[in-house]
């Protein structure tokens, strides 16, 4: 499981992955290949290489090394078609041994600026100097290629007769049949020099192949040196932190301060808007999320979801801190838009989701996350659906977080509700433009097997039509009093 697949699975992660700031194609593609990692080693090693580069950033004596290295990722070009070439033994073109001297040389300024910012040992970027010296026989120690005179005995004096012979031509005031004779020397002069140069591209071609797996080495760590300053860059200037995974927290446990939604807060920020993040701690088994309508519940799965792809492709995470448990996956049953455009109903498509959810979590070591299940198809049923998929999730060694507004489960799990609706939270008069201003979005621990109901006080608010409010709660009188 790679990044790339996750972006299908789950369009929320595409904020993240879209504002990296990837200076190649080949960066982009390294990132998309991430893979979806599931040992305590390799999370570690990504975070603290991401560490140390970001103390780069940070340092403004480095600037200069930095914005080198920068520099020569943005100069980067696709070589993958002439690696493949060469891995098949073909004779290569004049432009892909200009791309491979090129390619060597901006490998060799990048692990010059490396060896200044003390991250060779992270980026470990092959030597290419021998790859560049036999591209550059004259040494004139830049990127441009071409078939010197060196490269062949014969060449310098037939180039040298070559340019004459078209000198001649060119000053020569007789006519086309008179320059025949001079025309066809030196149209056996470029004949004679073709077949030098080809000889010389046909042996570079050879020698190249020789340094294949180095070249293919250099290009693979070039990558990833880009996916890697565009995973500190994005730390820095979002203030992100490093997650902490550790063997006492597999499967078990699940704690985040401060968490926020990195799409929502920058949304609210540039409207002049509040943003509160939340803290959650999570335990393997179900927890169950209850509270207002606007309470923002299935932002909040969306959040935490996004928290731990992130932190398990290696990013830092967008919060104060962070404990997170090792899974297998990270699964989100929140809607599905596109199955809902092809015909299959809201409930066909959620219940199918849930479905693959529960048998998954027979075998694996899971993240789940359900958004108000069954909440499509009638009370009765959706409830008793609710009630099964919550007390096998509950038995599982996944956890799993759902939210739901069905009362009277009568199942033990763990629950939390957010908070809702303060009035005092600010001074101004409640309306419909501002209610989101009285949300307090924290979450407390609620040991009732009944939701929160501020569904009518909500319609209250937006000033809904006041006889359907006043049918409404003398509907749920009787209710109430036939419940009790």
């Amino acid at each position: 499981m790679t990044i790339k697949d996750k972006l299908k699975s789950e369009p929320g992660f595409h904020y993240i992955i879209d504002a990296m700031e990837l200076m190649s194609a080949p960066g982009r593609r390294r990132m998309l290949q991430q893979p979806f990692l599931t040992d305590i080693a390799s999370l570690n090693r990504e975070y603290e290489y991401t560490a140390q580069v970001l103390e780069c950033l940070k340092d403004d004596s480095l600037i200069r090394p930095v914005a080198t290295i920068r520099h020569q990722l943005m100069q980067i070009h696709e070589l993958q078609g002439t690696l493949q070439n060469l891995q098949h033994r073909m004779v290569l073109e004049e432009i892909e041994l200009f791309e491979i001297k090129h390619f060597a040389f901006l490998c060799m300024e990048t692990a010059k600026a490396a060896e200044k910012l003390d991250i060779v040992n992270i980026l470990l970027i092959p030597d290419l100097r021998e790859v560049f010296s036999l591209l550059d026989p004259d040494q004139t120690n830049i990127p441009n290629f071409y078939i010197y005179d060196s490269y062949h005995p014969d060449l310098p004096d037939l180039r040298r007769q070559l340019k004459a012979k078209q000198t001649l031509l060119e000053n020569s005031n007789a006519s086309a049949d008179e320059n025949a004779p001079l025309q066809r020397e030196i149209n056996d002069l470029f004949e004679k020099q073709n077949i030098l140069q080809q000889s010389v591209i046909n042996d570079l071609s050879v020698k190249m192949y020789d340094y294949l797996p180095l070249l293919s080495k250099a290009y693979e760590q070039i990558a990833y040196t880009d996916f890697l300053f565009a995973k500190a860059t994005l730390a820095e200037s979002w203030n992100l932190c490093r997650p902490e995974i550790s063997e006492s927290s597999i499967y078990d446990k699940l704690l985040i301060q401060n968490l926020w939604n990195p799409r929502l807060k920058h949304r609210n920020t540039e409207l002049n808007m509040r943003y509160q993040p939340i803290d959650i701690e999570l335990y393997r088994g179900v927890c169950l999320i209850t509270g207002a309508n606007m309470a923002g519940k299935t932002v909040l799965l969306k959040t935490v979801g996004i928290a731990q792809l992130m932190a398990q492709f290696g990013f830092y995470v967008p919060a104060e801190t962070a404990m997170l448990p090792l899974v297998e996956d990270v699964l989100f049953c929140i809607g599905d838009e596109q199955n809902e455009m092809n015909g299959l109903s809201s409930f066909a498509s959620e219940i199918i989701k849930i479905s693959d959810t529960v048998r998954r979590s027979k075998k694996e070591h899971l993240l789940i996350l359900i958004d108000e299940p069954a909440r499509t198809t009638n009370p009765v049923e959706g409830k008793a659906i609710v009630q099964s998929v919550v007390s096998i999730l509950d038995e599982r060694e996944s956890i799993a977080l759902i939210t739901t507004h069905y009362s009277q489960l009568g199942i033990k799990c763990r629950r939390l509700r957010v908070k809702g609706f303060v009035e005092t939270m600010s001074d101004t008069p409640m309306t419909p433009e501002n209610i989101n201003r009285f949300m307090d979005y924290s979450l407390i621990p609620d040991n009732s097997d009944d939701v929160p109901r501020e569904a009518l006080r909500i319609a209250e608010i937006l000033n809904c039509n006041s006889e359907m409010l006043l049918r409404a709660r003398n509907y749920l009188k009787k209710t109430t009093r036939n419940i009790t």
